[in-house]
């Protein structure tokens, strides 16, 4: 039986239209109006799939497959990004000065096209940001665990995908995404990561419990959003082991490591 979530609803399709997103984050929702189940940022590409229905658009989104149904007020012409946010989070400015007010704020991993520069400002369709808070969209960075610290103190949310809110799949995505690593979104379908591992636990191994997915900092500290803190934090393994357990969250279920070993 194909999964809904990355195939799409045959009668729900009716047409093929690139389009992306123009606000900073819009929930991406299991039926119009309905549930959160994942959030797409601005910039994100998409491919418009059904037609406007009671403001809502059936669509299916370019990094990972992920369908589902999107404010149609949050589509716009579909547009190459040249560019992306580096920075945890960053403002369009209305002009190249911090002084001047500012448009809206960007998420980390937000796309952006870069029609030219000042000194310390790229300037964009849509305004002004820091130089300084973006990098080409072809250079990744090449530390998972590293990324993921970015969002250190970032409230939990279900099915959120931004420095405004995220949860742990979300973390993982956005931490693999930034490192040019294919990622899906939920951490169901994140245990087709990498290969079966076994302690000790390596930095960017991660690991998985029914429902939810951690990513290792060092062979004792792992980083997660959850709902325990309501934070993204990094919690000793040990400690996340046995309080997971005590909660009636069950043991670990998977570890998984990115990079092979070696031989």
């Amino acid at each position: 039986m194909s999964d809904p979530r990355l195939t799409p609803i045959p009668a729900l399709t009716t047409r093929s239209e690139p389009a992306r997103i123009t606000v900073p984050v819009a929930d991406l929702c299991r039926s119009p109006g309905g549930p959160r189940d994942r959030q797409l940022l601005f910039g994100d590409s998409l491919t418009q799939l059904g037609p406007d229905t009671g403001g809502y658009t059936y669509v299916q989104a370019e990094k990972d497959g992920y369908c589902g149904h999107i404010r149609t007020d949050a589509l716009g012409k579909a547009q190459v990004g040249t560019h992306w946010v580096i920075a945890p989070a960053t403002h369009i400015y209305s002009d190249a000065t911090f002084k001047s007010p500012e448009i809206c704020s960007l998420s980390f991993g937000s796309r952006v096209t870069v029609t030219g520069t000042t000194e310390n400002y790229a300037v964009t369709p849509e305004g002004f940001i820091p130089l300084k808070h973006l990098r080409e969209k072809t250079q990744h960075f090449d530390d998972p665990a590293a990324v993921a610290a970015l969002f250190l103190g970032t409230p939990y949310l279900w099915g959120g995908n931004s420095r405004w809110g995220i949860d742990c799949s979300g973390l993982v995505q956005a931490a693999l995404l930034a490192c040019g690593v294919p990622c899906p979104g939920d951490s169901d379908q994140q245990l087709i990561l990498g290969d079966v591992a076994k302690p000790p636990y390596r930095r960017n191994d991660l690991l998985f419990w029914k429902g939810h997915v951690a990513l290792v900092s060092d062979p004792e500290t792992l980083i997660h959003a959850n709902a325990h803190t309501m934070l993204t934090v990094h919690e000793p393994i040990s400690e996340a082991i046995l309080r997971i357990g005590k909660q009636g969250d069950g043991p670990v279920t998977a570890h998984r490591r990115l990079v092979p070993d070696a031989g």
